[in-house]
């Protein structure tokens, strides 16, 4: 179980994911630039005292993650985009994450996105010390079929432990026969995908969003001096070269990657191009019923 201090923490790095994840999805209109809602999403992030868990995804339409805009991004959103926004905040290394999609001007697939929302709010209802993986799955997967679609199977929920985003237990959007059961203290990020494809992802070009893999001998000064930058502002959360402030950062970043220091990323697409959408809760698992932590 965390301390009443560490749990402090906790809420206080879920309500910040929350509420930057309301203010981009708000932000989002035709002709509204990603870069300018990824970074207000993160300067709100900052400005309440928390560090970026990882760079604010903007996924659109079959591109289900890992979508973050570059500096020099210019796309814009337009009439009909199916948009997801998926940010976290944490503060001391405990982590809120959370996620909801939003549609550019039209109602069409209004459906698949109540559907993700409505799967993560069951599992919202009774998730706790106790509930199985495969619990939640079947649930998830029930209820996203009973709408007529299906969930993606190769994008799973995670377990979150201090400064580590994906740690231990995965959390499948359907019965993967799992019968581990969450334990007191776990703190879970339960996060659907549900879509009208194939329900499979698969992994595109690499993108923007990268992490340290390794530590090895850096020869040139200014790219050991970012190393040692990113290790300090990061630690070993995921960043991109975006949200660094550092001179030349997308250059180091690059060279690093080179060297393999760091590891990009992959853009994920559904495998039948169908429209992705995904709704994500940070769970704490203080008892037999869950603590949300990223309300509104």
């Amino acid at each position: 179980m965390l301390s009443s201090d560490d749990l402090a923490k906790l809420r206080k790095a879920g309500s910040v994911a929350a509420a930057a994840r309301d203010i981009g999805m708000g932000m989002v209109a035709e002709g509204v630039k990603l870069y300018d809602v990824a970074e207000e999403v993160e300067s709100y992030i900052k400005s309440k005292g928390c560090g970026l868990a990882f760079p604010c995804n903007i996924s659109i339409n079959e591109i289900a993650a890992h979508y973050t805009p570059s500096s020099n991004d210019k796309s814009v959103f337009e009439i009909g985009d199916v948009v997801k926004i998926d940010c976290g905040a944490h503060l001391d290394g405990y982590v809120g994450d959370t996620a909801g999609t939003v549609e550019v001007g039209t109602n069409r697939y209004r459906e698949l996105i109540d559907s993700s929302r409505r799967a993560r709010d069951l599992v919202m209802e009774f998730i706790g010390e106790g509930t199985t993986i495969s619990e939640i799955g079947a649930a998830i997967d029930s209820s996203i079929r009973s709408d007529g679609f299906v969930p993606v199977k190769n994008l799973t929920g995670h377990e979150i432990t201090r400064f580590n985003l994906h740690s231990g237990l995965a959390v499948s959007n359907y019965d993967d026969g799992d019968k581990t059961a969450l334990t007191a203290g776990m703190v879970i990020a339960c996060e659907p995908f549900a879509t009208n494809g194939g329900g499979m992802i698969k992994a595109g070009k690499p993108g923007n969003i990268c992490r340290i893999v390794r530590e090895l001998p850096i020869r040139d000064q200014d790219a050991r001096d970012f190393f040692e930058y990113v290790k300090k502002e990061f630690s070993s959360f995921p960043f991109c070269a975006r949200s660094c402030d550092y001179p030349k950062a997308e250059l180091l970043t690059k060279k690093l990657i080179r060297h393999g220091i760091l590891s990009s990323y992959a853009i994920l697409v559904e495998v039948k191009g169908g429209c992705v959408t995904q709704s994500e809760h940070t769970v704490y698992i203080g008892g037999p019923r869950g603590e949300v932590t990223t309300l509104p």
